[in-house]
């Protein structure tokens, strides 16, 4: 006989996840630092997206692995979970977050003020508008590949990690890409950080709230090749 799953399961997934995420990503920030660049901005954007892609794997199938409260947020504004568990969801990826980054402090020191996320290039507006599109394509493709019949769910690790090491590689040198205020939350009370914090949280929940609308468009049954009946069955298996 199957022991059914506890309840505390999911929230453990998410703290868990969202633990790996910022001891991953952030941690090879620090590192880099400390080591005086051996991980580089390509290692440190690979470092995210490989962690993402294999949480996702590991526990997508236990809590959703949001691992990222503006996700969370998204999924509550679209009615697709309750207001109970996605504050038991955020609560737990703000927890994890925090442990992670309190262990990369311990680990290196000051060399862990690099895991922290600050506007750079172009300062507080540049970091705004990067967060907010970056957030919003990552919710796109989140909704696109997680929650929608008609998209080969069986790739939504790799869609998302890979979208996630695209956005880190390529535009972490402007505002850090964090796209996610837990993964922000975390460095900035361990390092005692808060420049433009605000930011962190305002623009990703932004995007992720604009992409969850958008998509819910894209989601009629107005695409071409998919029928009403087809388009009904795949309503119901949501």
């Amino acid at each position: 006989m199957l022991r059914p799953q506890p309840a505390f399961a999911p929230y453990l997934a998410e703290a868990l996840g969202t633990f790996a995420l910022v001891f991953a990503g952030p941690g090879a920030a620090a590192v880099n630092a400390e080591s005086s660049g051996a991980v580089s901005g390509v290692g440190i954007g690979m470092s995210f997206g490989l962690i993402v892609m294999v949480m996702i794997f590991a526990l997508g199938h236990i809590s959703g692995c949001h691992i990222n409260p503006a996700i969370t947020i998204a999924f509550r504004a679209l009615g697709r979970i309750t207001t109970a568990r996605a504050t038991g969801y955020i609560a737990a990826q703000l927890a994890g977050a925090v442990l992670a980054a309190i262990a990369i402090d311990q680990m290196l020191g000051d060399s862990s003020a690099a895991a922290a996320t600050i506007p750079r290039l172009g300062g507080d507006d540049a970091a705004f508008i990067s967060e907010l599109i970056l957030t919003f394509f990552l919710a796109f493709v989140v909704f696109a590949v997680a929650t929608d019949a008609r998209a080969q769910g069986a790739f939504a690790a790799i869609a998302v990690g890979g979208y996630v090491g695209f956005a880190a590689t390529g535009w972490g040198p402007v505002a850090n890409a964090s796209m996610n205020p837990a993964r922000s939350f975390g460095p900035a009370v361990a390092a005692n950080i808060w420049d433009s914090h605000w930011i962190y949280w305002v623009a990703p929940i932004a995007g992720a709230l604009i992409a969850a609308a958008v998509y819910e468009v894209l989601r009629e049954p107005h695409t071409p090749g998919v029928g009403a009946h087809e388009h009904a069955t795949h309503e119901h298996k949501e």
